[in-house]
This record gives structure tokens, sequence and C-alpha cells, in this order.
């Protein structure tokens, strides 16, 4: 496949030109790759009215994707809040209120959409959870609660793969959404390479309408590398109004560091990667046969992720990060409980061998009971995520939050879950989470005096 972004700069750095424009570096290297760090200039096309370069390159990759694809260089984030304007902005045309269903363990980027779009959300819970961040609704359960609906919402969001390796029956639940009339959109951001399994496991491919990948989360692009896709089935305004729609929330400066990776995963994509996928889950799989038999107990559907529950080897998954650590092993993501790897073809058979030699070197300790304070709560609302956004607030410390009302969502990135959202009450069953997970302050709303 052609890579029309990559070649055209390729071809701008060889012309050694005075570089009387933006970035300020004028293609001089300070840490290496400015030569290719250009700007809009005269045939790079602009991203958020392409009609050269960027366009075809969209293009090659909705080709890829089977669907209308459109390029962040601000990661999912960006799409998650391009998608919600698009979803409002129906509502708004069909003359509706604009409410979403969404799994309560949906990224804070989410919540600023909502802040943003004033959007009203209804929060879906699962019946089992095993963390604050993997929540996955079952098909069953969300057709009772929209047939049992006074209104229904006009989209449902959820979260797949979520951050702990868990995936939802995202057909059942696309299923289920068309029949009530309701759109289903999918935060995939973990997910891009589901796509390119021997039988796709992909959002689109399972009746999504639209959802969002992270390419740099499992494909080989630069951090910030994203896609917007949009079902051929989906209302056709989606597509026709996409790059508006990622105009109102990203930069006027986008990447082309960013949109060269985008452009190269393309050909990447082209040339042997689904073979390569394929031969490498089976030595994840083969890895994770090997754990489990060592006494590892794990967690989690994503062929690419190892996400282990630490407590039952006997450690605090901190701790445990630590030790990998210690080790040359450095995890994604690590909490009281869990540890998580995440994986690709490039981590390569070696990487993956290495791994596996680590995990096994770690002795068994003794287990460790489970906390009773992980299983999740429904907090009170009090006001919308808007409204509590958009309030006067002041830091507090933990202790002294009990019957405050959160002003913003307090979680770092990675996991970047909330577990109080904007405009519910502090109790002291939220307090003890909190602890639970070492956050020590927040933001709540500012008292009237």
């Amino acid at each position: 496949m052609d890579t029309p972004i990559v070649d055209f700069v390729r071809r701008y750095a060889e012309q050694k030109l005075i570089r009387a424009h933006m970035p300020g570096h004028k293609g001089v290297s300070l840490i290496g790759p400015e030569l290719y760090d250009i700007t809009e200039v005269d045939g790079a096309d602009s991203l958020y009215e392409a009609n050269g370069i960027i366009k075809r390159s969209e293009e090659n990759a909705g080709s890829i994707f089977g669907c209308n694809t459109f390029y962040s260089v601000e990661g999912s984030s960006l799409c998650i809040r391009a998608m919600m304007y698009l979803i409002s902005s129906y509502a708004h045309s069909l003359n509706k209120k604009m409410k979403v269903y969404a799994a309560r363990n949906s990224h804070k980027s989410f919540l600023s959409a909502c802040a943003l779009l004033d959007i009203d959300v209804e929060w879906l819970y699962s019946k089992k959870d095993n963390s604050y961040l993997s929540f996955l609704i079952v098909p069953e359960e969300l057709d009772k609660q929209l047939s049992e609906a006074d209104e229904k919402p006009l989209a449902v969001y959820v979260t797949s793969p979520d951050y702990l390796g868990g995936v939802a029956d995202v057909s059942g639940l696309a299923s289920v959404c068309h029949k009530h009339g309701v759109l289903l959109v999918v935060d995939n951001a973990h997910g891009a390479y589901l796509k390119f399994l021997p039988s796709s496991m992909h959002p689109i491919d399972l009746g999504a309408d639209m959802c969002c990948d992270s390419a740099h989360k499992t494909l080989p692009a630069l951090t910030g590398g994203a896609y917007l896709h949009i079902s051929n089935n989906a209302p056709a305004v989606f597509a026709e109004q996409a790059k508006g729609a990622l105009a109102m929330f990203g930069s006027t400066s986008p990447s082309y560091l960013i949109l060269q990776s985008l452009d190269a995963v393309n050909n990447y994509i082209c040339n042997g990667y689904k073979a390569k996928l394929s031969h490498f889950i089976m030595k994840v799989d083969s890895c994770k046969k090997r754990l489990i038999l060592h006494g590892y107990e794990l967690f989690g559907d994503e062929p690419l992720k190892i996400t282990i529950k630490s407590k039952p080897y006997g450690y605090d998954g901190r701790e445990f990060s630590k030790l990998l650590g210690e080790k040359a092993v450095s995890v994604e993501f690590s909490d009281p409980d869990f540890v998580v790897l995440m994986l690709t073809p490039e981590t390569d058979d070696s990487g993956l061998e290495k791994i596996t030699e680590v995990l096994m070197s770690v002795p068994r300790g003794e287990a460790v009971e489970a906390d009773t304070v992980t299983s999740f709560f429904r907090p009170e609302k009090v006001m919308s995520v808007r409204e509590a956004s958009m309030c006067s607030y002041e830091d507090v410390c933990i202790e002294n939050s009990v019957g405050r009302i959160l002003a913003r969502a307090e979680v770092s990135c990675p996991p970047a879950v909330p577990i109080v959202v904007c405009g519910e009450r502090i109790d002291n069953r939220a307090i003890e989470m909190f602890k639970y997970y070492g956050i020590e302050k927040c933001s709540v709303i500012k008292e009237i005096e």
C-alpha cells in the first residue's frame, strides 16, 4: 500500500529548503526527528480539511478497516469527544434529548465530553464486577434495561477491551441496541489489532456504529496516533461531519510525525501483519498456559494482555510490579490487585520468552486475602457532570471530603477510570476506595458561605 504522507515529507526534507515557516526548529536536529517534522506547507494537506495526501492515507486506512476511518494525532481521547459531539448533533437534528447509557468503567475523556456537551449519562453496572476497571455489560442485562426504560437513550457507550483485558460481547450488545433503535459506540482504544485476528473481533465488524482505536497502543504507531471509525451502516451524517467534530476539540497544529506513523502503519498492516500477529498470539497463549500451571491466576480474555491477579500469588500488585522492574520487565499498569502486561508482535518471541522466564522465577508467596473494598458501589448522583465540572472547587484531604460533591475526576492515567464521577457525593465507602488506591486528595465543589 502506498504511503502518501511519508513520501511527501521525505521528498520535502530532501529539498533542503530554508524553512521560513513553523516549527521553530527549522528541521535542525535537537532530539532526532526534526527533519521530518513539518507544518501545513503547500502540498502537505491539512488534517481537518483533508483533500490531498492525508485524505488518501485515511482512505487507505478505511479500506483496511472496512469503514469510514479518520485520523487523530491526539489519541482516542480526541475521538471520544468527537463521537459524543456527533451523537449530540444527531440528537439535536432529531429534536431528542441527548442521553447516553455508559458502562461505569468509562475513561475520563468520556466525562470531559459529557461536561463540554452537557450529556445526560445513566451508568450501566455489571452484576459481576471484579474491579472498578472492569465492567462487562452483557446483552441480556442491557436488553432488560432498555425494555424497561421510560425514555430510551440515543446511544450506549461501552469500553471493550477494558484496562484489565476484559472483552465484551460487542456483537450481542449491537444486536440489542439496534433492536431498540439505539446506537452502539465502543471505546476500543486497546483493541486496534482485533481487526486482524483470524476472525475479526473489531467492534465495527461486530455491529458497532462508531468506535475509536488507539493505533499507538497495540499497533506500531507513535504515541497519539489513533483512529475514529464510523460504520457504513451508521447514519451518513456521522461520516459527513466527522472532520468538523474532530476539529472542534483538536489542535490546529497536528503532528506530522504522528501522521506519518499512521500512514506507515497502513503499509505495515498490508505486509504480513496478520500472519505475524497470529504467530505471536499462539506464543502468548502458550505463555499463559505455562503461567497458570505454575500457579498464577490470570484475568481477562484479551489476546495481547497478560493480566495477573497478584494477591493469590502472594503479592500486592505494586510490589510485584517493582520485582519485575528489577529484572528489566517494565509493566503497563499495577494496582494493589492486578499487574497488566501489554504485548504486541514487536515484543517478539525472545522478549516474550524473557518475560515468561522472569515471571516463572518469582517465588510464590502465601496468598493474600482480597480486600472487599474493591467491590464497586453506586455513589449518589447530586448533579450532572457538566454542572459539577463548571463549579468553583477546592482541594481537600480525603478524610475531610465526606458528604462533599466531587468536582473533578480524581484519577491518573493510567488507568484514567474514575472511582467517583463529577457530581456524585463522596461517602465513607468512596473514601475507603480512595485510600485503597492511594488517592490522598480530591477536588470538591466549593461551598458558598
